[in-house]
């Protein structure tokens, strides 16, 4: 079993910078794909961005792309999401998730039925 908590979320205005952290216990999470995903209110919750387990190879929703950088630390059991050039679409929850079936080849990296583990989300606001 594998648990994940966010840290980071807050309020920010558009254009600032915020860096959100996942903390998973377990000690299989390197061996896990990790996302990231949000949902605003009213609207079906959406992919942000994933890595694979090496970190070699990230995958970006286009509205984030170039703004967004998604890394992780293995040795801290650790992924991270940092938030550039913040706007007020990206208002939402954020979701972390992780499990062994997300796959790059298949893309199913992108669908948050791929995974297996969530945390409890953090809300970050950006205002105008």
């Amino acid at each position: 079993q594998v648990q994940l908590v966010e840290s980071g979320g807050g309020s920010v205005q558009a254009g600032g910078s915020l860096r959100l952290s996942c903390a998973a216990s377990g000690r299989t999470f390197s061996r896990y794909a990790m996302g990231w995903f949000r949902q605003a209110p009213g609207k079906e919750r959406e992919f942000v961005s994933a890595i694979i387990w090496s970190g070699a190879s990230t995958l970006y929703a286009d509205s984030v792309k170039g703004r967004f950088t998604i890394s992780r630390d293995n040795a801290k059991n650790t992924v991270y999401l940092q938030m550039n050039s913040l706007k007020p679409e990206d208002t939402a929850v954020y979701y972390c998730a992780g499990g062994p079936r997300p796959s790059w080849v298949l893309l199913t990296a992108t669908k948050a039925t791929a995974y297996d583990y969530w945390g409890q989300g953090t809300q970050v606001t950006v205002s105008s």
